[in-house]
């Protein structure tokens, strides 16, 4: 391991970054050793991990590939030429992939943006002291707990500061089992409203949270759970004294950033919600035997690279992966899914007060996921549905899935219609002579 001065900006110019991310070197990397990596070393893992980490890893590989499924376009009657078909394949649509977890991503926050109240919010970070890390290294689902003890650090904080009032804050919640170099490191990313609604349905402001409270209030909650997962176990008591010893200040919260509105609160929470734990662009060079990446180090901010085996490069990216229908994101108080419509009407009206606007609502853009050929037009100014020849729209002539096999033909489905339209099949039922197709 070497350090060497970050460039401006960081890392790799957008030029090399976009270059390596079309090699698709991480699922190569994964593609020539996984298997391996797991017959030698997967008993390093927990064993309740190991079906999520192969059922996740091999859709990862196939992604994009033909394996998956695909759709084939072809330019039926072309005049200016013999254009090949082009099959655009499916993919695997997993978090754990780098380019579905960027598409989920950006899906997720453009979604948020309808449901995130339009007011400040604060973005905290909630660590775990190295000393408790292997508890949730061992058992994953430990940390939907986590999540839980976030939203009661913060609910407690609005609601002794009035009792009578009971407000209810806002709170989302991601976790997170990474930090910048690969290494387990568990920590709740959490958005707060910087503000409460009271009983009354009145907006209370408050751009202010102790950090000696957000500290010591979370160190407690989470060495009362030790205390509730290992009431029996002397060395856990022991553990948990000496933690409160330690950590005399409490346990580290970070506050991140202050965003002002709805839409930069939805973007800037989704960037840590399905992010792969190494960006491709961050891998230097992978030779078969080891893997050269780089990282910035948050304290000194450095670059730090790393020449690591390839078998050490899979399991620390491998140990990441949760298990199967895991709970990643939180949402409680006035995010909670109850009541997250009545909170909107009561922000929007309590905005109109404030700042003498005519509208009282906020109604939502009617929003759709991006289709493939959008989204290959908006990154590359190609569409990919046009024939390169007489540069007419392509036809869709067969669909295959890896699962349900061809689901759809186009001579098959041409004929289908002629069938329905002359009389012969109805609701696909036969109601004239057999008609013999071939």
């Amino acid at each position: 391991m070497w350090i060497t001065p970050m460039k401006k900006g960081g890392g790799m110019d957008v030029k090399n970054q976009e270059t390596w991310k079309k090699r698709g070197v991480i699922r190569q990397i994964l593609k020539d050793h996984f298997h391996g990596f797991m017959e030698m070393h997967g008993h390093h893992l927990p064993k309740e991990l190991h079906s999520s980490m192969i059922e996740t890893v091999n859709k990862a590989i196939r992604c994009g590939t033909r394996d998956m499924g695909y759709a084939r376009y072809e330019c039926k009657g072309c005049t200016e030429g013999t254009p090949e078909p082009v099959f655009i394949c499916f993919t695997c649509k997993s978090r754990f992939c780098h380019g579905c977890g960027k598409k989920y991503t950006d899906e997720w926050a453009e979604k948020q943006q309808e449901r995130i109240l339009d007011v400040p919010h604060r973005h905290l970070v909630f660590t775990v002291p190295e000393e408790l890390r292997k508890v949730f290294f061992q058992d994953r689902r430990k940390l939907n707990e986590l999540s839980n003890q976030v939203a009661k650090v913060i609910q407690y904080y609005y609601r002794r500061k009035n009792k009578s009032k009971k407000y209810e804050v806002g709170v989302i919640t991601v976790i997170h089992t990474f930090g910048r170099d690969l290494k387990f490191n568990p920590h709740i990313h959490a958005l707060i409203t910087e503000g409460a609604l009271d009983r009354n349905k009145e907006w209370k402001k408050a751009e202010y949270i102790s950090y000696e409270y957000l500290r010591k209030s979370w160190q407690k909650l989470l060495l009362d759970l030790m205390m509730k997962w290992y009431p029996e176990e002397e060395r856990v008591k022991r553990l948990v004294n000496e933690l409160y010893q330690r950590y005399s200040q409490g346990f580290y919260v970070n506050a991140e950033q202050r965003m002002k509105n709805a839409r930069g609160a939805a973007k800037y929470i989704g960037r840590y919600l399905a992010r792969p734990a190494i960006a491709e662009y961050r891998v230097v060079s992978y030779n078969y035997h080891k893997v050269h990446y780089w990282y910035e180090d948050h304290r000194t901010g450095k670059r730090v690279d790393v020449v690591s085996p390839v078998m050490k490069f899979i399991y620390d990216l491998v140990q990441h992966i949760p298990p199967k229908h895991f709970r990643m994101v939180g949402r409680y108080g006035l995010y909670s899914r109850g009541k997250n419509k009545e909170s909107q009407k009561v922000i929007n009206l309590w905005r109109y007060m404030v700042h003498k606007q005519i509208e009282m609502t906020f109604p939502a853009e009617e929003r759709k996921k991006k289709s493939y050929r959008q989204r290959m037009l908006e990154s590359y100014g190609r569409d990919p549905m046009l024939c390169p020849c007489c540069k007419h729209r392509m036809l869709l002539v067969v669909i295959w899935h890896a699962e349900y096999g061809r689901i759809y033909y186009y001579d098959e489905q041409r004929e289908y219609e002629n069938q329905k339209k002359w009389g012969i099949r109805s609701h696909g039922k036969r109601t004239g002579p057999k008609v013999r197709t071939g």
